[in-house]
């Protein structure tokens, strides 16, 4: 039986928000896979090489890594996420990639089954970081090394622009800086999680690449509008708060719309480290 201790995260990640994810991947994967390429270059991936995933989600970067590695393995919380993240392996024809449902805080990865952990807005969720990353380490063995992207803090960023639209009408979807989905945007507090876990040599580079939300200005409004945080809160209020709400993230998202689409600048940590 898999054991799953981070409870709160699996019920949204097998509820709406997984499905909305498995059901959106192609879409996600337009507004994330900007970021591919930085973690494949940092990871450094050899053909003789395990790779371990963590937070695969629907697997783009997962079968990218396998592509390059000996084998490849996504670890997610997400059944959806997961199945679709097998479905397209197979549609892809990548052979050398399996999927697992499991909490990376526990699961029990074998003593060095992995030279290389990657993930991708994967890993800021943890109930116990340390305990996660001591247990990703574990499972990497001495000499692994891993590279992630993670969020930074919202101010300043296009994404916090959009948000900060909606402040008037709903809390922040996100939450306040430095928590929730960023979680880990003080570098200060990476290199220290990370070193409590036993990783050293911990480096944080700020990288951006663009994201697009949707073809056009509505169909931008309506997949933010939808996505897990945002449908959420705008749960939490009236149905005349949460229609002013809509206006504001319509309005604030004109300013990004561009022939082919609207783009957001996305900003990331890409961290670094080895064990």
């Amino acid at each position: 039986m898999t054991r799953i201790v981070n409870e709160h995260q699996a019920e949204a990640w097998n509820g709406y928000e997984g499905r909305h994810w498995a059901d959106n991947h192609a879409r996600y994967d337009a507004v994330n896979g900007g970021f591919n390429d930085f973690l494949l270059e940092a990871a450094g991936i050899g053909a003789g090489d395990r790779v371990l995933d963590v937070g695969c989600g629907n697997g783009q970067l997962t079968r990218l890594a396998a592509r390059r590695a000996r084998e490849a393995v996504g670890v997610d919380l997400s059944e959806p996420m997961l199945a679709r993240a097998r479905e397209q392996a197979g549609l892809e024809g990548v052979a050398n990639v399996t999927f697992e449902r499991g909490d990376a805080q526990v699961h029990p990865f074998r003593d060095g089954e992995f030279d290389v952990m990657l993930s991708r807005f994967g890993i800021m969720f943890f109930a116990d970081p340390v305990a996660a990353f001591g247990n990703i380490g574990r499972a990497l063995g001495p000499g692994g090394r891993l590279a992630f992207v993670c969020m930074t803090a919202l101010e300043g960023t296009d994404l916090g622009t959009v948000f900060g639209a909606m402040r008037e009408h709903l809390p922040t979807p996100t939450g306040q800086d430095g928590s929730g989905p960023t979680s880990f945007s003080d570098p200060a507090r990476i290199e220290e999680v990370l070193g409590a876990a036993g990783f050293r040599g911990v480096g944080c580079e700020r990288v951006e690449a663009d994201q697009l939300w949707g073809r056009d200005l509505a169909d931008a409004a309506a997949f933010l509008g939808a996505w897990g945080p945002v449908k959420y809160h705008l749960g939490l209020v009236g149905p005349e708060a949460a229609a002013r709400a809509r206006e504001a993230l319509t309005e604030s998202l004109a300013r990004f719309e561009r022939p082919g689409g609207v783009r957001l600048r996305g900003t990331a940590w890409l961290v670094t480290a080895a064990r």
